[in-house]
């Protein structure tokens, strides 16, 4: 069985809480004996896939499958086209370089429904949405691209993982995959 839950800002991407005011995924009601594949920090919200299998992990984790996982960043100001190629080429966190990538300015910016609690808001600074695919998922890693190249991020979403999209699953829901959505998150042949 694998699950599609969109995790809500404040949601921890474990069953437990950790002393926090964050609440854990026990409060979603789902099935017995899932667990995240992968994980979003509290603070980032989008698509977590839950599964009984313990094949997902392996499968959907190691960087050397390739599975691209789509997010989309709100930064604040605009980055050049520069900066998104600094992105791209691999970034140097913690004595280590992130793996290539692709990086783009989503055009049209998306309208997203606003978080809550808001985004810190500032009149003298704009801000955009960017888009990042990587196939990699270190601690906080791209919080950490986007502010090793001076955009901070305001707000961060999952929107893919292979080809299977969020879509319209409403924020705190979830529901069990069919066999071809299983396929579209295992699959490797490049979205873009």
């Amino acid at each position: 069985m694998l699950i599609v839950f969109n995790k809500p800002f404040g949601v921890l991407s474990q069953f437990t809480g950790d002393g926090s005011k964050n609440r854990a995924l026990a409060e979603f009601g789902f099935p017995k004996n899932v667990y995240p594949i992968g994980r979003l920090d509290a603070d980032s919200e989008g698509l977590l896939l839950l599964s009984d299998e313990p094949e997902w992990n392996a499968s959907l984790l190691q960087p050397r499958y390739a599975h691209e996982r789509e997010y989309w960043v709100q930064v604040e100001r605009i980055p050049s086209s520069e900066q998104l190629k600094k992105l791209e080429h691999g970034i140097l966190i913690q004595n280590r370089k992130t793996l290539p990538c692709h990086a783009w300015m989503l055009e049209p910016q998306p309208t997203i429904p606003p978080r809550d609690p808001p985004i810190r808001f500032r009149k003298s600074v704009p801000d955009c949405w960017i888009a990042l695919e990587l196939i990699e998922g270190k601690n906080r890693q791209v919080r950490k691209m986007t502010a090793a190249i001076g955009h901070p991020t305001l707000r961060l979403l999952r929107v893919r993982i292979g080809n299977f999209w969020l879509g319209e699953l409403e924020q705190g829901k979830w529901k069990t995959l069919s066999t071809a959505e299983c396929k579209e998150v295992l699959a490797t042949d490049g979205h873009r």
